[in-house]
């Protein structure tokens, strides 16, 4: 083989390196986590009163990715030993080996005091204080306090992913409001259904870890009843929006019907007991919240040609 040949190869082989270590960088931020907050924080500045610059939103929308982000980094920092152990989580970044737990905190710190600086410097004190607070409660209520401890972490810890609908609003509007709280509420009652339908067939995992999920402590009839429970609770919630006024008759009778198959859902997982219904429940409730702020976006874009 020639050198010009070896020097070819092992260019290539440096780059793909780099790209591998780019990804896992990436990785390390929970990115479908964080466009599902970027997605709800975007929906929470649609529906606000008022209008913000196209790069003042563009900027609040990013303030708000990247402390989801380093949340997210925090998260793998700290619980790298159990994540190594669950099927679901041994192959992330912390874990898998391919970023340090220092790098992983290093990463997570600068970026959390960078997105907080950046939206109370650029947007506003409120909007700054919402997302020093989200990434706060994520890091030291739920992944260090509640997490390992008791089997309502994700009831207590589901308020971190519930707050960025009320930043994108507060971003606009320089406030907390009723409806950003009801938009606050629907994801902070979604949540506990939501991963108690996963853990119902992930349950083995989070016994070899430790984590007190409430199937692993409580069983799993217990967890199917409270799946119930908290879908009844949901279906009144989420209409809330169209009784408040900030949402059309389109979303009333939208979020109705979908608050209904959920509870359905619901109701199935209860009946059958079984690991299909747990998973039809677990995925219906991604589609179901997004369908929901899908259509709180889609009335204000056209409220707003109109």
């Amino acid at each position: 083989m020639s050198n010009t040949s070896m020097t070819d190869d092992n260019t290539a082989a440096r780059a793909d390196n780099q790209s591998a270590r780019a990804s896992d960088y990436f990785a390390l931020l929970k990115p479908r986590v964080m466009s599902l907050v970027v997605f709800t924080g975007l929906v929470g500045m649609a529906v606000a009163p008022g209008q913000l610059h196209p790069v003042l939103a563009f900027t609040a929308l990013l303030c708000i990715a990247v402390g989801a982000g380093a949340s997210g980094a925090i998260n793998m920092w700290y619980d790298a030993d159990i994540d190594r152990i669950m099927e679901r989580t041994k192959n992330r970044p912390v874990p898998a080996g391919k970023v340090t737990a220092e790098e992983a905190l290093g990463i997570g710190t600068a970026l959390s005091v960078a997105s907080v600086l950046l939206m109370g410097l650029v947007i506003n004190l409120v909007a700054a204080i919402l997302l020093a607070v989200t990434i706060g409660f994520y890091i030291f209520i739920y992944t260090m306090w509640l997490k390992r401890r008791t089997p309502q972490n994700i009831v207590i810890g589901g308020a971190a992913g519930a707050f960025p609908p009320m930043i994108g609003w507060a971003a606009v509007s320089g406030d907390v409001s009723i409806e950003s709280v009801v938009l606050f509420a629907i994801i902070f009652i979604w949540t506990p259904p939501h991963f108690w339908a996963l853990s119902l067939w992930r349950d083995i995992d989070y016994a070899k870890a430790g984590v007190p999920m409430l199937p692993v402590v409580a069983g799993r009839e217990v967890t199917r009843r409270q799946i119930v429970i908290y879908s009844v609770l949901l279906l009144p919630i989420t209409v809330m929006p169209y009784f408040l006024g900030f949402a059309g008759l389109f979303y009333g009778i939208g979020s109705a019907i979908l608050g209904g198959i959920f509870l359905f859902g619901a109701l199935k997982v209860w009946r059958q007991k079984d690991e299909k219904s747990a998973k039809q429940l677990f995925a219906f409730s991604i589609l179901f919240l997004f369908l929901i702020f899908a259509m709180l976006l889609g009335e204000s874009i056209v409220k707003g040609v109109l």
